[in-house]
């Protein structure tokens, strides 16, 4: 993962999750923020997306998740205590960074996701 810029007190994001900004551009606004050595990617405050060293993996559940294993792609894992976890974001497919509306699909597919793994606030 490229490091941040810090400049006169300011951080700046990676190239790349700046990028994201752009290929999501036809799906709507989104922020990122810093976590665990990566980022959080949002839309309307909801993590949908994440990054880590560069790659880009967006959120899946059981209705979405057979896109992403169609195309072969590989669910994010990170080690914790010497055992592999995985989560429920794989990584995005590459023609994502070629053609927006195609990024615009995957982004609602993974922010559906995102919507449906909300649990109901209580009272």
């Amino acid at each position: 993962m490229q490091p941040q810029l810090k400049v006169d007190g300011l951080i700046y994001m990676s190239e790349f999750v700046e990028y994201l900004h752009e290929v999501f551009m036809l799906f709507g606004s989104i922020t990122a923020r810093k976590m665990f050595g990566g980022y959080g990617i949002y839309h309307n405050g909801l993590m949908f997306g994440l990054v880590s060293d560069d790659t880009l993996y967006l959120k899946a559940d059981a209705e979405n998740s057979r896109h992403f294993e169609q195309d072969g792609l590989g669910k994010f894992e990170y080690k914790k205590d010497g055992r592999i976890m995985k989560i429920s974001y794989y990584q995005a497919p590459a023609e994502i960074f070629e053609d927006r509306e195609q990024a615009g699909i995957w982004a609602r597919r993974s922010y559906q996701a995102a919507l449906r793994a909300q649990r109901p606030k209580s009272k």
